[in-house]
């Protein structure tokens, strides 16, 4: 017997034999504009996060990365497109927990939440190690795990304050790392206009000798500069028009970020156009800096850089706390630890609190094995949301004239089938790893299912939508 509640009492737990009242301490404020929402995933995505990638992508596509860059932003548009659909049709903050929950039942939806966590827990980790090893780089003196600390102090703090703080400050990231792309840009044309003979550029995207196999394969790889943009769908609680403005965000951002990163990496072409003048390929980013700008201008990327990995760690911290308390509002998980607010910042303190004490493993762990894990919660979570467009439109409404299987069957269909297609890139220890991951998940889903006798508990979506 499912228990309801008036308005004024707000949602309830859904689940027989396991139901709890929510009280207003669960309503996360609605203060985002579109503005605010797009800057959020712009943030989380890091627009430099491409000099991350561009040496070894350079050498596997023989110098066109930014062919690479235009095959990914085409497949990543739509598995955004189907973030927006559902973002519409579920605007609450527990992403894709959220809508294969409602979609295909509480213990698939556990699941997917579930593996999600892989990649949201272990983001702001990784933004806090590279914070650390970037400032060591230019003050040898300092150990790198006094700017972990010191980050992640600062992240915490942030978060813990409430979303209009980290909405503030991820203005000011990003518009570091925007200023940082401009004087870029200047640099490189007056490097280039000096060469005498300027590289074309068609050469960099599908000229000059390019192989569809090589750029795929590069594809793959940059996919992981995209995995943010579903971070968006996680503000749809704090989101002053949620259906409206968080399918726009979702669209904004990957177009934004995906833009961005072919300008940049065109931009880099321009001034190392061979892949083979790069001295060691793993540091071929400082080169090109080096070769734009010299030694001072290098300093300001690392200025720069260190701004993208605090915006990128502010907005990927304030993300997985919103799922953790979602799953916790649910009791999924401990509702005690992971499903209240602080009654005066109205921000999920606790589950920011464990977040935190999760990235603390990160002074343990070197950068490689936890990067190589992260995008395995990250492609299930793309997987369920492309399945749940054409359960919930298609198998559910019935919503199957033409214009709509175009919608939500064939568009969702690509997203699914590229996303499949990435796994086959994963490395086997992320897939290890993940599978093993799931396998804790699903111990977790039978002690509060009593051993799978009991459906999970499920929140009631009226009142929060």
């Amino acid at each position: 017997m499912t228990e309801s509640t008036s308005a004024a009492d707000g949602p309830t737990v859904a689940n027989p034999g396991q139901t709890g009242a929510v009280t207003e301490e669960t309503h996360l404020k609605r203060v985002l504009g579109l503005p605010a929402i797009v800057l959020f995933g712009v943030a989380y995505m890091v627009p430099l996060t491409v000099f991350s990638t561009l040496g070894p992508v350079s050498e596997l596509t023989d110098n066109h990365l930014v062919g690479s860059y235009v095959l990914t932003l085409l497949g990543m548009m739509f598995t955004a497109l189907s973030y927006g659909v559902m973002s519409r049709r579920y605007p609450v903050a527990g992403s894709a927990y959220t809508y294969s929950q409602r979609t295909f039942g509480g213990a698939l939806g556990f699941l997917t939440g579930w593996a999600l966590l892989l990649d949201y827990i272990l983001l702001p980790m990784i933004n806090y190690m590279l914070i650390g090893l970037y400032l060591n780089t230019a003050f040898p003196s300092i150990p790198s795990w006094v700017f972990f600390l010191l980050a992640l102090a600062l992240v915490t703090g942030l978060n813990i304050r409430g979303i209009t703080s980290v909405s503030r400050m991820n203005t000011v990231f990003v518009v570091v790392q925007v200023v940082f792309c401009i004087v870029f840009a200047v640099l490189v044309v007056r490097t280039a206009s000096g060469q005498g003979s300027v590289p074309n550029p068609w050469n960099a995207v599908f000229g000059g000798g390019a192989h569809l196999g090589t750029l795929l394969t590069g594809a793959a790889i940059l996919c992981l500069s995209f995995l943010g943009f579903d971070a968006v769908s996680t503000l749809s609680e704090e989101a002053r028009n949620p259906r409206r403005d968080i399918p726009r965000g979702i669209v904004l951002v990957t177009l934004i970020g995906g833009l961005i990163f072919i300008v940049l990496a065109l931009l880099s072409y321009l001034v190392i156009p061979d892949w083979h003048s790069f001295e060691h390929v793993d540091t071929a980013s400082a080169e090109v800096i080096r070769a734009a700008g010299g030694s001072t201008f290098s300093n300001a990327f690392v200025a720069a850089y260190v701004a993208g990995g605090l915006g990128s760690a502010l907005a990927s911290q304030a993300s997985v706390s919103r799922i953790l308390f979602t799953m916790g509002r649910d009791q999924v998980l401990p509702h005690s630890v992971f499903g209240v607010l602080n009654s005066r910042t109205k921000t999920p303190v606790r589950a920011i609190l464990v977040v935190s004490a999760v990235s603390l493993v990160g002074l343990l762990l070197p950068l490689s094995f936890a990067i190589s894990i992260i995008s395995f919660g990250a492609l299930t979570g793309f997987t369920m949301v492309n399945l749940s467009v054409f359960k919930a439109y298609v198998i559910n409404d019935h919503r199957r004239s033409p214009r709509d299987m175009m919608r939500y069957f064939l568009l969702p269909a690509i997203g699914f089938v590229l996303t499949v297609w990435l796994w086959t890139s994963l490395p086997h220890n992320a897939i290890l790893l993940g599978l093993l991951w799931t396998v804790v998940g699903a111990g977790q889903l039978a002690r509060i299912t009593g051993g799978f006798r009991r459906k999970p508990p499920q929140m009631d979506l009226q009142e929060i939508a």
